[in-house]
C-alpha cells in the first residue's frame, strides 16, 4: 500500500496531484454542505414528477399536480379584466363630472388613465405631463383648447389638426414665409409681443402690426382664444419658445402641430379615463 503523503504545514494529506511544487490538499467536504446538496437533488426530483418540467416535441410534462403558472396568470388576469368591466361599464355610461365625483370610478378612472397616459401620451407630453417644445404642458393652467373636463375630453377624442372629422382645426398663417410681413415688419411686431408679457418695447408701429395680423386670433389684449387655438400672450408660458429670436420664427414660418385623435384607437372608458387623469395633472379648470 502506498504511503500517503502528508503535508508538512498543515498535516492534511494530499490527492497526489502536483502543479509546479504546488500540491492538492485532499480536503472533503463538509458533511452538512454534502447532505443539503443530496436533499436538493431530492427536491428537484421530486419536482419533476410533481410539477410541469420536461419539454416533448410539441408540449410538455404535466406533472402529478396539472398545475401551470402560465395558466394561474392567464387567469387572475382574466380575473382582473371581468372586475374592470364591472366599473368601467358604470364609467361608459357616466357623465365626466359624476365620475370625477364619484370616489370609486375616479380612483379608477386615474388609474386606468395613468397607465394610458404612460402608453400614448407619455412620449411626447413627458411621463409627468411636463411637456417640452411643441408639447403642451398638462401640469399648468394655460390651455390652447380649454382645460375643462369635457374640453380635454373632446381634445383626446378628436385630436387637433388630425384626421378625425371634427378635429380641432385652426392654422396660423406664415407671416413671412407667404409675404405677407416683411422682416422688418416681422421684427416689430415680436418687439410688442415681448411687451405683452413685459419682456420688451412697445411701439406703436408694432401695437398697429399686431391689431391688423394677430389680434383676430390672439385677442386685442394678446390673452389667447381657446376657441380657435390662439395661445394666451400674455404669461410666461410659451410652446415653442419665448426668445425674440423663436417668436420671429414662429411669426415667420408659422406652427402646425398635431396631436392624434383617440376615438377609435382607444375605447370610449379608456378616453374618459385619461381626461380625468389628465384634468389631475394640476392645470385643470372646473366645468
Amino acid at each position: 500500500m502506498a504511503e500517503r503523503d502528508i503535508d508538512r504545514l498543515s498535516g492534511i494529506s494530499t490527492t497526489g496531484h502536483e502543479w509546479d511544487g504546488l500540491k492538492e490538499l485532499n480536503n472533503p467536504l463538509p458533511k452538512w454542505w454534502l447532505w443539503t446538496w443530496y436533499a436538493c437533488i431530492a427536491w428537484a426530483l421530486v419536482y419533476y414528477v410533481l410539477y410541469p418540467s420536461w419539454p416533448l416535441a410539441s408540449s410538455y410534462t404535466k406533472g402529478l399536480l396539472g398545475y401551470s403558472q402560465r395558466q394561474d396568470a392567464l387567469d387572475k388576469v382574466a380575473e382582473g379584466q371581468a372586475a374592470r368591466a364591472v366599473i368601467g361599464k358604470g364609467l361608459a355610461t357616466a357623465e365626466l363630472s359624476a365620475i370625477a365625483a364619484d370616489p370609486k370610478m375616479r380612483e379608477f378612472a386615474m388609474a386606468n388613465g395613468k397607465a394610458a397616459f404612460g402608453d400614448n401620451c407619455a412620449p411626447c407630453h413627458g411621463s409627468a405631463g411636463v411637456g417640452g417644445p411643441g408639447f403642451p404642458s398638462l401640469q399648468d393652467d394655460d390651455w390652447l383648447w380649454g382645460g375643462k373636463l369635457s374640453d380635454i375630453h373632446q381634445t383626446l377624442k378628436v385630436g387637433i389638426r388630425s384626421t378625425h372629422d371634427e378635429t380641432r382645426q385652426t392654422q396660423m398663417p406664415a407671416f413671412g414665409k407667404d409675404g405677407v410681413l416683411k422682416k422688418d415688419e416681422i421684427s416689430t411686431v415680436a418687439d410688442y409681443v415681448l411687451s405683452l408679457s413685459g419682456k420688451g418695447t412697445a411701439t406703436p408701429a408694432g401695437k398697429q402690426l399686431f391689431a391688423d395680423n394677430c389680434a383676430s386670433c390672439h385677442g386685442e389684449d394678446g390673452k389667447g382664444n381657446i376657441e380657435m387655438g390662439a395661445p394666451n400672450l400674455t404669461d410666461a408660458i410659451w410652446l415653442y419658445g419665448g426668445t425674440k429670436e423663436k417668436i420671429v420664427e414662429t411669426v415667420t414660418n408659422s406652427r402646425a402641430g398635431v396631436m392624434p385623435t383617440w376615438e377609435g384607437r382607444l375605447d370610449p372608458v379608456t378616453i374618459k379615463s385619461l381626461a380625468v387623469y389628465v384634468h389631475s395633472l394640476g392645470g385643470g379648470k372646473p366645468d
